[in-house]
């Protein structure tokens, strides 16, 4: 899988957790256990995937991917809840979020999901390399 993703999650052992088992599939993985520290990263070294908690204290996932909008970065979001609401995930979605995974989820819950998001961005940049191909 060898991708660079962030997780940005208030819960150290939810951090910990999807480290180890994305660590495990051979993705190179950072964590961040708030908006702002999340938003320093990525304005750093900007990660393939982003990994986003909706419910954290003071400035939620939600604000991050307004902040990413904002800020003209499209990054594919998968967002955790433990809260999933229909109006939660159409916000997400509406926000940019390719993935939605409901927490507690299970390592191949979480696998899955990147695979996904993984599949899909390879298929749209080749999808873009060949548009913008013509000789």
């Amino acid at each position: 899988m060898g991708m660079r993703v962030l997780v940005v999650d208030d819960e150290a052992i939810v951090l910990k957790s999807c480290q180890a088992v994305l660590e495990a599939e051979g993705c190179e993985v950072s964590l961040a256990g708030s908006v702002a520290e999340a938003l320093a990263f990525i304005e750093a070294k900007p990660p393939a995937l982003l990994l986003v908690d909706v419910k954290m204290p003071v400035q939620d996932g939600m604000h991050l991917m307004r902040r990413l909008q904002q800020m003209g970065i499209d990054i594919p979001v998968i967002v955790m809840s433990g809260y999933s609401t229909s109006a939660t995930i159409r916000e997400a979605e509406g926000l940019g979020a390719v993935a939605f995974i409901s927490k507690p989820f299970t390592p191949d819950e979480l696998t899955a999901a990147v695979r996904f998001v993984q599949k899909r961005w390879e298929k749209e940049d080749d999808h873009a390399q060949t548009e913008n191909s013509g000789d």
